[in-house]
């Protein structure tokens, strides 16, 4: 290995995928801050708004198959530059939305556009990050689902308040088109990056980094789709245990993601100005407890731990907690319910790091087919969470809605603790 000092640019990378999972989670989440007005504006039921809350998981999940062929071939720079202004265009749209069926085609577009987003965070992760820095990195991204929107729902409640929710939509997606440009102007592979050193490839090198995953781009693209890859990815009983679980953390995040602030307003009772800084605490619990997943996994690797032990522990743990979102049906206090769904979201957060194991498990050449699988299986909870909540609730109730959600996070656990088994990289 070089005897010079490693450059540390991949820690600037990790930054700038940090903020585009913040924009992409602020525009997955403002319409379910602008959903009340929305529902009464156009005189919509809580079924018709769980079709409309789930319209961007009928194409982003669908398509993760497909997005994880595109991943595999078109490189990050380009790629996320398309996604960012592409969706960013669509929410721009919503605020001139006229009714059900322009909400629910928006919403479609947003879902496509968004496709490979998280198969790229992760390939953009794997080829600049060693493995022993890769949880934290992981986590680091992860996090921006919910810093995001932790801090600045308040800050769009009060948009919303002041310039109506068609202008909080126009404002979000004018701030993702200058992020996509800025993407494209700054991003760079490993190989073509010149602040990078050799020290630095070197060290991602030898630490386990796929510097591949990303320099082979430009032959991989000449490559014709391989279905064997599609095959593979869901023939494997380990695969299958890991998607399990990932529907399981995003089931919960999607009923935060659309749901939560209904609930808080329609069904609790609360101002809609209260609820923009209540609805900021459990995600900023999640952002915490995705943080100390990442670092709480590295560090059982350090400590010589496994890394099946080290990488399935926090996500079990996590998901087990989330099932606390329960006790929110067994009181009245405000306060109460409150801290139980910041524990629940807390948990989630804490069993945020899956992407590890895709990382781990993945085989080299099929990278961005099984991330595209996982997060195909793991977001069709963001097609199933709100219509299945939408239904349970019609009746005027939001208790089965809340059990739903906690079992679905115990299922996940289960499925960690008996399908997924040793943590290896796949043959293929």
């Amino acid at each position: 290995m070089s005897t010079k000092k490693p450059t540390k640019v991949r820690f600037f990378i990790l930054f700038m995928v940090f903020v585009s999972v913040v924009i992409n989670y602020m525009d997955r989440s403002n319409l379910s801050i602008a959903g009340p007005h929305i529902a009464t504006d156009f005189g919509l039921s809580t079924i018709e708004m769980g079709y409309i809350y789930s319209a961007f998981g009928w194409s982003y999940a669908l398509l993760q198959i497909p997005g994880g062929f595109m991943v595999d071939k078109i490189v990050p720079r380009l790629l996320y530059t398309v996604m960012l202004i592409g969706w960013s265009a669509m929410t721009m749209l919503m605020g001139v939305a006229q009714g059900f069926m322009t909400l629910f085609g928006l919403r479609l577009a947003i879902g496509v556009f968004e496709v490979p987003a998280f198969p790229t965070n992760n390939k953009v992760v794997t080829a600049w990050f060693p493995e022993h820095e890769k949880g934290k990195a992981i986590a680091c991204y992860t996090s921006g689902q919910f810093v995001g929107v932790a801090f600045l729902t308040p800050v769009l409640v009060a948009l919303q308040s002041w310039i109506g929710w068609q202008g909080m939509f126009i404002l979000m997606g004018l701030t993702g088109v200058v992020w996509g440009i800025i993407w494209y102007a700054l991003y760079r592979q490993p190989d073509e990056h010149r602040r990078v050193n050799q020290a630095e490839i070197e060290y991602i090198r030898e630490g386990g980094g796929i510097i591949s995953a990303t320099v082979g781009d430009k032959g991989e693209a000449k490559q014709k789709m391989d279905w064997s890859q599609v095959k593979m990815a869901f023939s494997r009983r380990k695969l299958w245990g890991v998607y399990i679980g990932q529907f399981a953390s995003t089931s919960m995040l999607w009923f935060f993601l659309t749901w939560f602030p209904t609930y808080l307003v329609q069904y609790r009772h609360l101002d809609f100005i209260k609820v923009g800084f209540l609805t900021s605490i459990p995600f900023l619990a999640a952002f915490v407890g995705v943080l100390l997943g990442g670092i709480f996994s590295d560090w059982l690797i350090k400590r010589g731990y496994s890394i099946t032990f080290a990488r399935k522990l926090p996500i079990i743990l996590g998901l087990l907690l989330s099932t606390s979102i329960i006790g929110a049906n067994f009181t009245d206090d405000t306060t109460l319910i409150v801290c139980f769904m910041t524990l629940a979201f807390f948990g989630n957060g804490f069993s945020s790091i899956t992407w590890t194991l895709i990382s781990a498990i993945a085989p080299v050449r099929a990278i961005g087919v099984t991330g595209g699988t996982f997060n195909f299986i793991g977001n069709l909870s963001s097609i199933i969470i709100p219509i299945v909540i939408g239904y349970l609730v019609s009746n005027g109730n939001f208790a089965p809605a809340l059990i739903f959600v906690a079992a679905v996070a115990l299922v996940g656990a289960l499925s960690y603790i008996f399908i997924v088994g040793k943590v290896e990289r796949i043959s293929f």
